[in-house]
């Protein structure tokens, strides 16, 4: 089937919008339409439409651009929180990886990831070369002018701050069950549930550099809850879910605690859903009574 659908004009995109129902001023309607594409609006709008394509009776353009703005700042949140988390796991990774192996042997000793094969391995390696290679941090080059005569690999403390996230969750996902441990165990967790945590924030991360809708998405990588005998926090007076950005705020909130216990972060979220009462918090996955969670009280 060929899509016919023709471009339209702001301002005909504007009179579909009032067209079909909303309301609002159509010149400040316009004005939003030339700064945020119409097609990235509809996914704050979704939850306003009838089956028969027209709006709620009450629905407002603010109403929908205020979710918007919401989600705006709700990815700026979790992008300041996920990147402490990360920058922790590229930290603990070079160190635990570098005394349990050495310095070069991520690139000269395959057995230093157990959890890969030989095809995995060389795609790791592969990828670890193209991205320094890309590189144009100072200490790379400094290295390579220095020590390029005898090292054709950075030290893997080096390596670490120049490989994306997705490489650094492959480094830690093809590590020894030592170097997962000592790297988990900063956070308290075992380290499957951790590497799980890990693979929904490299998801979530990606939605937010790529400016995606998130605060009502249901999660693609579902992260691992721990065991209510274990970690009781977790599941009273408030189960925590994994299938909703609450789940991975708390994450956030958790792993925080641990490595910035000085951070606002919390503080700021609770801020910021005290300055949006009309997002519907439900389509987040936050419980009615979600402050009374023992992880969010500490």
């Amino acid at each position: 089937m060929n899509y016919i659908k023709p471009p339209l004009t702001l301002e005909q995109q504007a009179e579909l919008i009032l067209s079909r129902g909303m309301t609002g001023d159509k010149s400040l309607i316009i004005e939003r339409l030339s700064a945020v594409n119409y097609y990235r609006l509809s996914g704050y709008w979704f939850h306003f439409r009838q089956p028969d394509h027209r709006f709620k009776p009450g629905t407002t353009f603010e109403n929908v651009w205020r979710r918007y703005v919401f989600d705006r700042h709700l990815r700026l949140q979790i992008m300041d929180a996920v990147e402490r988390i990360e920058i922790s796991v590229r930290t603990q990774l070079a160190y635990h990886h570098a005394h349990r192996h050495g310095t070069f042997a991520y690139a000269t000793n395959p057995a230093s990831f157990p959890k890969l094969d030989s095809v995995g391995y060389t795609k790791l390696i592969d990828r670890i070369t193209e991205e320094t290679k890309r590189s144009r941090e100072v200490f790379v080059n400094h290295f390579h002018k220095n020590y390029g005569d005898a090292h054709s690999y950075l030290p893997i403390w080096m390596v670490t701050e120049v490989m994306t996230f997705g490489t650094v969750l492959s480094f830690y996902r093809g590590s020894s069950h030592k170097v997962k441990q000592g790297i988990a165990s900063i956070f308290r967790l075992p380290d499957t549930v951790f590497e799980s945590w890990l693979l929904s924030l490299n998801a979530i991360r990606n939605i937010c550099a790529h400016h995606g809708r998130l605060w009502d998405q249901v999660l693609g990588y579902k992260p691992l809850i721990p065991l209510k005998g274990d970690y009781p926090d977790w599941h009273q007076p408030v189960e925590v879910a994994n299938n909703r950005i609450f789940g991975v705020l708390t994450i956030c909130k958790y792993c925080l605690d641990r490595i910035a216990p000085q951070s606002r972060w919390p503080k700021r979220l609770q801020e910021l859903l005290a300055e949006y009462p009309d997002i519907p918090q439900i389509n987040m996955g936050f419980p009615d009574d979600w402050q009374s969670c023992t992880i969010w009280k500490t």
